[in-house]
């Protein structure tokens, strides 16, 4: 991936990170975490040439898939740890789909960009957005 593309990727990452978690966490604090990644994905749109870090949206949306699959690390089922204070017991999902499902989406926006990026140096000019005219 070329230098000039990875601010923009790892911008677009921090929007698709926060879209994720805003729709996690949907019923506590995602109402106000979806509107500040909308805000920033418009941002984001209307600045010159950041199309090119797209595919960092795609990766950003898989690291809260990763961080619950985390914190579920012991199921599934129902885990139960011992303290001084007594015991707990918490059901807990299993990691396995959440581990898959985020890597899939971070490894989906990696290899898009590194892909893009070649595919513009190969051609020595950037790749033409939807319903832009050929030269």
């Amino acid at each position: 991936m070329r230098r000039s593309v990875r601010p923009w990727f790892f911008a677009w990452f921090t929007v698709g990170a926060l879209a994720s978690l805003g729709v996690l966490s949907l019923l506590s604090v995602g109402l106000y975490l979806l509107p500040a990644a909308l805000a920033a994905a418009a941002l984001l749109a209307l600045r010159p040439r950041s199309h090119a870090g797209l595919p960092g949206l795609v990766s950003g949306l898989g690291i809260p898939l990763l961080y619950v699959a985390f914190l579920n690390r012991g199921g599934p089922g129902t885990v139960c740890t011992t303290s001084a204070a007594g015991q707990s017991c918490v059901d807990e999902y299993d990691p396995w789909v959440w581990l898959a499902a985020g890597v899939v989406l971070l490894l989906a926006g990696i290899v898009t960009g590194v892909l893009t990026t070649r595919a513009e140096a190969v051609r020595g000019r950037p790749l033409l957005r939807p319903g832009q005219p050929r030269r």
